[in-house]
């Protein structure tokens, strides 16, 4: 994406040499010498940012700067001022404005600070966009993600969630699937019936039994009274079943009988009880793996598994990261009453470059942490958690990590990713390092649906 910029200043030597400047840096320039001509050409459209002098004759910077944010709130605006009138720059700053510079600026800071706001920017239309299909789509509104792979689970969860049929969901912890679970339930004809959810590796195997079944007085040591178990009270509605992996074979014949049969009795009981209930379960494990050691019933698994959704890792949807980032760095900034404008370069480059074997919710930790920790309004490497500082070295050696196991179409993609994200997203000097052209690099981040993902800096 190639940002178009406009210079207003009544200075003809400061506002020729910003834009000689800004166009280096690889941006379109539109220059005004007055207030009135700025906000002219700003009402045109197609300004991401504007850089104006505060003292001008006609419209002021500090007017201008108030109708560009009446009419485009949330366009940064970088004000100018001299030495003596910072007071007034302090002031357009609480007016909204983004940031300011003394003249005559420093070219080499304001060229860091365009780039700084634009990134900025961009999160925030990522977020909003998301924000607005997630309030026309509410049941999508916890899972956050606008990948390709993010859309195929989306996709999936629309078509299976009106029907009857089980679902098995699959993923590495913390990818989550009790988010999926939920849209699953909310989509579906049931949505206003319950929807319980059953940890399985946090009951024992009496307790388990108990909770999914119910008992009758006396069935065991502590039973007092008859319990309703959750295939009653979960009838007509949703049971979320996390961790199926860890059940023992005496559960697994009992929950095979409920899913075949539709009937069940209570531990203890001979009452046979009917139940209507959809079954949702989730996996970390490797299912077929556990079937062939044994452990896992087949015909359990073929009855649980007539829809698959197999939720991805975060390290292979990179490109959720900003929109991720965003969501949780303005929820966490929210809830602890801090003004955070963003990540500076070089921490956002070392989230890029971790691999967040944690998934979604390493993620979520690790931006609370950091949001908790930062002392200014950017998000520094120091704010990071220890894992992640300490690939700071890595990445200043130029050092990137390729999972043993990936093919040469997931290397690469790692190769170019981490190169991007090491240098800010300047695509010529990734093309230069990488040794390939600017058009095939171009190709390679379009077929990957990447490419508006990074700053192109160079144009």
């Amino acid at each position: 994406m190639k940002f178009r910029l406009l210079a207003a200043d009544d200075e003809k030597n400061i506002r020729e040499g910003l834009a000689a400047s800004l166009k280096m840096d690889g941006y379109d320039v539109v220059a005004a010498a007055s207030g009135d001509e700025a906000l002219k050409r700003f009402q045109k459209g197609d300004i991401d940012l504007v850089i104006t002098d505060l003292r001008m004759p006609g419209l002021t910077g500090e007017e201008l700067l108030k109708k560009i944010l009446a009419e485009s709130p949330g366009t940064p605006v970088i004000v100018l001022t001299g030495h003596g009138t910072i007071e007034n720059a302090v002031a357009a700053i609480q007016n909204g404005a983004y940031d300011f510079l003394t003249k005559p600026p420093n070219l080499d800071h304001l060229s860091h600070l365009v780039k700084r706001a634009l990134k900025n920017r961009e999160d925030e239309i990522e977020y909003r966009r998301w924000k607005e299909e997630s309030e026309r789509d509410k049941q999508f509104k916890t899972i956050i993600g606008t990948s390709g792979a993010m859309r195929k689970v989306f996709d999936t969860i629309s078509r299976v969630a009106p029907s009857k049929a089980s679902v098995l969901i699959t993923g590495e912890s913390g990818v989550g699937k009790e988010l999926v679970a939920n849209a699953i339930h909310e989509l579906s004809p049931r949505k206003d019936k319950p929807c319980i959810k059953v940890h399985c590796a946090a009951f024992t195997e009496t307790l388990l039994e108990s909770e999914l079944f119910g008992h009758e007085k006396g069935a065991f040591t502590g039973a007092v009274g008859r319990r309703r178990g959750i295939f009653e009270r979960a009838n007509e509605g949703t049971l979320f079943l996390d961790e199926i992996g860890e059940i023992n074979q005496n559960i697994q014949i009992k929950l095979l009988r409920v899913l075949q049969e539709r009937e069940f009795e209570r531990v203890g009981g001979d009452e046979t009880i009917e139940t209507d209930v959809r079954v949702v379960a989730a996996t970390n494990r490797d299912l077929k793996a556990e079937i062939d050691k044994g452990t896992f019933r087949e015909d359990l698994y073929f009855r649980l598994n007539v829809v698959n959704i197999e939720v991805p890792p975060l390290r292979e949807r990179k490109d959720d990261l900003p929109l991720l980032i965003s969501v949780f760095l303005k929820k966490f900034a929210t809830d602890n009453a801090k003004s955070i404008e963003g990540i500076d370069e070089r921490a956002r480059s070392i989230l890029f470059t971790y691999d967040w074997t944690g998934n979604v919710r390493e993620l979520q930790n690790c931006i609370e942490s950091a949001v908790v920790m930062a002392r200014g309004k950017l998000i520094t490497v120091d704010d990071l958690p220890p894992t992640l500082r300490s690939l700071q070295g890595k990445i200043d050696e130029g050092w990137i990590h390729i999972p043993l196991g990936s093919t040469l179409e997931e290397a690469e993609k790692i190769v170019i990713r981490d190169t991007l994200a090491a240098h800010q997203g300047n695509k010529s000097k990734t093309a230069e390092i990488l040794g390939i052209g600017r058009k095939t690099l171009h190709r390679k981040l379009d077929g990957w649906g990447e490419r508006s993902r990074f700053d192109d800096v160079t144009g």
